[in-house]
């Protein structure tokens, strides 16, 4: 269990790697599932652009989607949008870097699978197909002479070669090269611009609005550790609550069952661990920082939800009701002094 805590406790505080490794591991295997993937055109004219189409963008909205899920910061981006204002306004310029900087990530694995699948030539050859100009790579003559839907059923069948018999008209090795060659060209094209525009997000952009890049990734990550040592807090909170609560049950069930004789042995056994009981009792409630009971950190948890304290340090103003008191003056403390007389 502790080999485990250790390793949980690295990937909390290298959050980012862990992430970046995750992306890169989901890009890699969206390359692999493609490569695995049995590719089934219909060879139909009505369905042909629309199985390519579905090829060519439900897997990276699934792959865009998961790395979303993945990221832990996905509850704290949507828990700070949708809190109350309380005495902390919401900077929008925050919330747009929290969701730029997940949403890179998670865009890595779909690009991936955009990129590879037009390199490979499969996907646009069964959606483009029936747009191959037959005139120019084939027998024009015998083209003209073909109803418009008789020619796009024949171009249809070019991306199945056990089916297609329309060498006469036009050799499928032809069309087959040409298509491939248009789509690899646009594979290499969206490489170069999604690559252009990663090094201009990640590389220019700060250097133009450096200030409100570095206010907003500072108000980031101080969100992100915020949350982090509250849920710690409670966490501590909860298991000395627990071992208060149980001392207390054990305590009352041992005054109930002792009796007479029995009472006086386990008195007189349980002295010489009294004191250092005590100590532990008394530690376990200084964790409870005052709160004792179920009502009492209900109301907390309901407070720093609708109401968390501002960010201006030294200058809290104490939790009353369902939220901040006051914000005037205070009123003026009265001193009492007391004088005591050794006549």
């Amino acid at each position: 269990m502790d080999k485990f805590r250790m390793v949980f406790q690295f990937l909390q505080s290298n959050q980012e790697s862990f992430m970046n490794g995750i992306c890169g591991i989901m890009a890699l295997a969206s390359a692999q599932i493609y490569s695995a993937f049995d590719f089934n055109c219909p060879c139909l004219p009505g369905y042909n652009a629309a199985y390519s189409a579905g090829i060519l963008l439900a897997p990276p909205l699934v792959l865009f989607l998961l790395g979303l899920v993945l990221n832990n910061n996905v509850s704290m981006l949507a828990e700070e949008w949708k809190r109350p204002p309380g005495r902390r306004a919401k900077d929008p310029a925050v919330l747009r870097y929290m969701f730029c900087s997940m949403a890179q990530r998670a865009l890595i694995a779909p690009v991936v699978w955009v990129a590879v699948t037009l390199l490979d030539g499969k996907c646009f050859l069964c959606a483009f197909c029936t747009a191959v100009p037959v005139t120019v790579l084939g027998n024009g003559s015998l083209a003209l002479g073909l109803a418009p839907p008789e020619l796009a059923r024949l171009l249809a069948r070019v991306p199945c070669p056990e089916i297609y018999d329309g060498d006469w008209l036009l050799a499928r090795e032809v069309a087959v090269r040409y298509l491939r060659c248009i789509s690899q060209a646009l594979g290499w094209s969206f490489v170069l611009l999604t690559t252009l525009l990663a090094f201009v997000v990640r590389s220019v952009r700060p250097c133009f609005t450096q200030a409100a890049f570095l206010k907003s990734k500072y108000w980031s990550h101080y969100i992100d550790i915020e949350r982090k040592l509250f849920d710690e807090t409670c966490t501590e909170h909860a298991k000395a609550f627990a071992k208060v609560c149980i001392q207390q049950f054990f305590e009352a069930m041992n005054d109930d069952l002792e009796l007479g004789h029995t009472h006086r042995a386990l008195a007189t056994a349980s002295a010489g661990s009294a004191a250092p009981a005590t100590t532990d009792g008394a530690e376990e409630r200084e964790k409870l920082r005052g709160i004792t009971d179920q009502g009492a950190m209900n109301k907390l948890l309901t407070n720093w939800h609708k109401c968390k304290p501002p960010l201006k340090l030294g200058q809290e103003e104490p939790l009353m009701g369902n939220g901040w008191a006051g914000g005037g003056p205070q009123p003026p403390r009265k001193e009492v002094a007391t004088y005591f007389s050794k006549v």
